[in-house]
């Protein structure tokens, strides 16, 4: 199984980890682990994902969600585990 990094960064409001949760839910993306914060009126949100066996390709999914992100107020990105470690790497 390869690991798919999520995360979400922006002001909070009602309704972020529900559009979210609901779009992997509606594309059949497991949600493996989920960790949120909010800091002074600023969410954010990183989610490990099984992708696997979604029915769209990573390409769309990233856009569709940068475009779920557009909508809510926030930023949304999505990275396959190997280039999130290797851009976080010290």
């Amino acid at each position: 199984m390869k690991k798919t990094i999520i995360t979400v960064i922006g002001k909070d409001r009602v309704g972020i980890i529900a559009t979210v949760c609901t779009y992997l839910a509606e594309h059949n993306i497991n949600i493996l682990d989920i960790d949120q914060s909010i800091i002074q009126g600023y969410f954010h949100m990183m989610m490990i994902v099984d992708a696997n066996g979604a029915d769209k390709e990573f390409a769309a999914l990233v856009t569709d969600l940068e475009e779920i992100g557009r909508n809510l107020g926030v930023q949304i990105k999505m990275q396959h585990e190997d280039i999130f470690n290797i851009m976080h790497r010290i």
